[in-house]
């Protein structure tokens, strides 16, 4: 089993926000997932004028690790800047349970 970097799975997260697309809120997310045989993959927010269409950094993150053929994820990491910093929302929480529910975040939120 891969080893929790928590240091570069922030630093991918962070990396992953700054591609964030969020012309509207202006509030950009990163979020990273790290796999059992170590691998990083990140994903960040895309924004829709329709806000329910908008995809939050965590989903985004996921559907690239599950299209790309990755699963068994040990860790996730979640940046933005946010006071006491970002929490998922409910469905983003909802996906992690079931594609990612081994998945440590306790320091990485």
């Amino acid at each position: 089993m891969a080893k929790i970097n928590k240091s570069e799975l922030i630093a991918a997260a962070a990396k992953a926000r700054e591609r964030a697309v969020a012309p509207y809120s202006k509030f950009k997310v990163g979020a990273a997932l790290l796999t059992k045989s170590g691998e990083i993959v990140g994903g960040a927010n895309v924004e829709s004028a329709s806000f329910g269409l908008t995809c939050c950094a965590e989903r985004v993150a996921l559907f690239n690790a599950l299209t790309s053929g990755k699963k068994n994820f040990v860790a996730v990491a979640v940046v933005a800047r946010a006071p006491g910093g970002p929490m998922p929302c409910g469905a983003c929480r909802q996906l992690l349970a079931e594609y990612a529910p081994k998945a440590k975040s306790g320091n990485f939120l």
